[in-house]
C-alpha cells in the first residue's frame, strides 16, 4: 500500500512540475483569441456560400492563408498551439469564453447597423409613396 501511495504522490509531482513552461512558437493567448474568432468568421462565411467541400476548399483557402499571413503565422504553428491549448483545458475555455463574446459583439453590431438601414429604407420608402401619391397642384 505505501507503494502505491509513493507512486502517486510522485506521478502527481512530474505532471505538475511539467506544466509550468509554454513549449516555443505556441500563438500568444490574446493573439488566439483574435485568430479564432477570425477563423471563426470565416468559417461562417464559406459556409453560407456552399455547403459543398470542394467549393469550400477552393474558396477557403485563399481566406485561411491570408489570415495567417495577417498575424504571421501558418497552418502548422496554429495546429501545434491549437494542440497545447487542447491540454490546457481551463485556458482553452478561457480562449473560447472571450472569442464567443467578440463574434457576439460583432453579431450584434453587425445587427445595429442592418436595423438602421432598414429603417432607413422603410423611411425613403414611405417619402417616395408620398411623393407618388401627391396629387399635382394646377
Amino acid at each position: 500500500m505505501h507503494k502505491y501511495i509513493t507512486l502517486f504522490f510522485s506521478v502527481t509531482f512530474f505532471l505538475t512540475a511539467c506544466k509550468g513552461s509554454k513549449p516555443e512558437g505556441i500563438i500568444d493567448h490574446n493573439q488566439m483569441i483574435s485568430l479564432l474568432t477570425e477563423v471563426h468568421i470565416i468559417d461562417g462565411s464559406l459556409y453560407s456560400i456552399s455547403q459543398s467541400p470542394d467549393s469550400l476548399y477552393k474558396y477557403g483557402v485563399g481566406s485561411y492563408v491570408a489570415l495567417f499571413k495577417k498575424y504571421g503565422t501558418d497552418t502548422v504553428q496554429f495546429k501545434k498551439s491549437m494542440a497545447y491549448y487542447a491540454t490546457q483545458p481551463t485556458e482553452l475555455q478561457a480562449i473560447y469564453v472571450q472569442v464567443q463574446q467578440n463574434l457576439k459583439q460583432k453579431t450584434d453590431s453587425l445587427n445595429k447597423v442592418q436595423a438602421n438601414m432598414n429603417e432607413a429604407q422603410f423611411k425613403l420608402n414611405q417619402a417616395q409613396q408620398k411623393k407618388n401619391n401627391a396629387v399635382p397642384k394646377k
